[in-house]
């Protein structure tokens, strides 16, 4: 009799011992639950990483508007870029948005004037433009800032008022390169429409011609360019001979 109550005595201990330690046994099991399901989450955030670091890179503005198709140098883009942001930084400019670039390392009968828009990264204008007579025939080779010189400057303008001259609508220019082209104001370098600056010339005879020195465009493109880029907008006129001399870039 004392045996079969020691075994149950046993038997119901035992019993107890283990109702006590059920809730130590679920709550180790909730704590690995708990752990297991933050691996996911782990994996996700890593995975994110990852998209990022491969994900291709933001072209430039210079790629993504086609500046190369259109003929445009990336040099010229670039020292045109820089000299802008400067002039930006030093109050020069009233407009932050509108860029005129002149690519004269290209021959006349290309489309080297882009008027762009940097903010809404859109070309506004490419069209023909012509320097003047003694700069060269197709290609601008020389280059000055004297009076009835008939050259073409190089370098950084600021765009200034518009008036109606014997071209029509023109837009002066003002050079801001001490011996470069600072004097253009007076030398009276504008933008204005010219005949001579047409597609028909210049497949006729392999180059348009040539002004006094003026950055003259077509006729029919002439005004809407101009009022576009009037009132302090940067007017930038390239060439590399010129780059080693610019203060603007140096």
């Amino acid at each position: 009799m004392k045996d079969r109550f020691k075994g149950f005595y046993l038997y119901l201990s035992s019993l107890v011992i283990a109702l006590l330690h059920l809730p130590f046994v679920f709550a180790k099991s909730a704590s690995g639950s708990s752990r297991m399901s933050f691996h996911p989450g782990d994996s996700a955030i890593r995975n994110t990483s990852d998209s990022m670091y491969f994900a291709p890179e933001t072209r430039s503005l210079y790629d993504s508007l086609h500046l190369s198709l259109l003929g445009l140098s990336k040099d010229a883009f670039d020292y045109a870029k820089r000299g802008f942001d400067k002039l930006i930084e030093e109050g020069k400019l009233l407009n932050n948005s509108i860029i005129s670039i002149v690519d004269f390392s290209q021959p006349s009968n290309k489309k080297r004037l882009f008027v762009i828009d940097l903010k809404n990264y859109k070309v506004l204008f490419n069209t023909l433009v012509a320097h003047g007579r003694n700069t060269g025939r197709e290609l601008a080779t020389s280059f000055s800032n004297q009076s009835s010189s008939y050259k073409s400057s190089p370098g950084f303008y600021v765009t200034r008022e518009t008036y109606q001259g014997k071209h029509g609508l023109s837009l002066k220019l003002e050079g801001i390169e001490s011996g470069i082209n600072d004097k253009a104001y007076q030398r009276g370098i504008v933008v204005h429409g010219a005949e001579y600056v047409s597609d028909a010339i210049a497949n006729a005879q392999g180059f348009i011609g040539r002004s006094q020195g003026c950055p003259a465009v077509p006729v029919h493109t002439s005004t809407p360019i101009i009022n576009t880029i009037k009132n302090g907008t940067c007017y930038f006129i390239y060439h590399p001979s010129y780059i080693d001399q610019s203060e603007v870039l140096n």
